[in-house]
């Protein structure tokens, strides 16, 4: 088996799931209570939140642990919005945002907030310029992804972060789901930013887990109303045996974090520079610095994306269509939309998206299945 389809979901690591295990089996009390097994289990949650702070350098008080990035995602773009919305209502977002963010904004329009969605270049960024022109003396939120999930363009945070360096109070939300473990740190952790999102399932720890930053002086309006856990801001008994493999999943990831990711980059280039080589392909991921090292998008023109998926799950070989959470109900691409790609080619879209753990065996595997299915494509076309 060939597994390429880690943005969508990463296998757990087995020493993760052993601590998974071991925390179910010994740190079972819950966190709240008084008692010993309580204390215990209160104990490991909080050595996990503060090897989590180290390994990203935030406070712990900053780390909050959410069920995965689509609630860390809500939250963050809802609970801004309401704590704020009688300093204003509008916000501004990508037209290349993940659902989680795009239907979020679309419920607060629906209460009456009003949404910018900045468009992209053909390269799937966000021009900066663009969003210093739809500020506003409204905006209370900017939120925008820091690696797009469908053709892995690193969008420019940090230099949207020096725009809003003269606009302290509009609060600035990143999507880091895709970067995490990427050795991109220093393109999207920007001291401007006053909250991450995180998932763990991403990068190989359960699914289910999560993480957002929340900015010391930060506030949010909690979305769980309950028992008051995570200083009050998000209510629910915690799922301490997924935070603490979590928090391991976080250590093996930073772990030689630079040569995984050129690991990553050499089997990209395997990849696309084997593509150029084909007919009738379109790539929209790119071999240069505004692209993440481990997502490939390509087209075989006029050959549907699920078609092609399939057919390679055939050979036991694992990709997707663009966006995992859009792929099931057979939708359009929304960044390759978003992009002006033609519907007809945006349709074809595959992705091949990669991790520490994929080789240049399998990379050799693949492109050779990938031969014979595209001539076996181009001989029926």
């Amino acid at each position: 088996m060939i597994y390429f389809d880690n943005s969508a979901t990463t296998k757990i690591e087995d020493s993760v799931l052993n601590t998974y295990n071991v925390a179910s089996q010994q740190y079972f009390g819950n966190p709240s209570s008084l008692h010993k097994l309580g204390l215990k289990a209160y104990e490991l949650l909080e050595t996990s939140r503060k090897n989590i702070a180290k390994l990203m350098n935030f406070k712990p008080h900053e780390v909050f642990f959410t069920s995965g990035g689509t609630e860390g995602n809500n939250w963050i773009i809802k609970g801004t919005a309401f704590k704020k919305r009688e300093f204003g209502k509008h916000i501004i977002t990508s037209a290349v945002e993940h659902p989680s963010v795009i239907n979020t904004m679309t419920q607060l329009e629906q209460l009456g907030f009003d949404v910018t969605y900045l468009p992209v270049d053909k390269t799937g960024h966000v021009r900066v310029e663009d969003l210093k022109n739809a500020i506003r003396p409204d905006t209370i939120l900017v939120s925008i992804m820091a690696v797009n999930n469908e053709v892995g363009s690193i969008q420019p945070i940090t230099q949207i972060g020096r725009v809003l360096d003269d606009y302290p109070s509009i609060s600035f939300h990143v999507d880091g789901t895709q970067a995490i473990g990427k050795d991109l740190d220093d393109r999207f952790i920007d001291p401007r930013v006053d909250y991450f999102t995180f998932s763990g399932h991403k990068f190989h720890a359960p699914r289910g887990i999560g993480f957002i930053y929340m900015k010391s002086g930060k506030q949010l309006e909690p979305l769980m109303a309950g028992g008051g856990q995570e200083k009050g801001q998000r209510s629910g008994t915690e799922n301490t045996p997924a935070i603490a493999a979590m928090a391991r999943a976080l250590r093996l990831l930073k772990d030689n974090e630079k040569v995984k990711a050129q690991e990553m980059l050499k089997l990209k280039t395997m990849l696309i520079q084997h593509l150029e080589k084909l007919d009738n392909v379109h790539i929209f991921s790119k071999l240069d610095d505004d692209f993440a090292p481990h997502i490939i998008c390509f087209t075989l023109d006029g050959v549907r994306g699920e078609t092609i998926v399939h057919t390679f799950e055939d050979r036991d070989i694992y990709i997707s269509t663009t966006s995992a959470c859009s792929s099931k109900k057979g939708l359009e691409s929304s960044t390759l939309k978003a992009m002006n790609t033609q519907e007809n080619i945006a349709t074809s879209a595959v992705r091949v998206s990669l991790d520490e753990n994929n080789t240049e065996s399998e990379m050799k595997e693949f492109i050779k299945n990938l031969d014979e299915i595209h001539d076996h494509f181009q001989i029926l076309n």
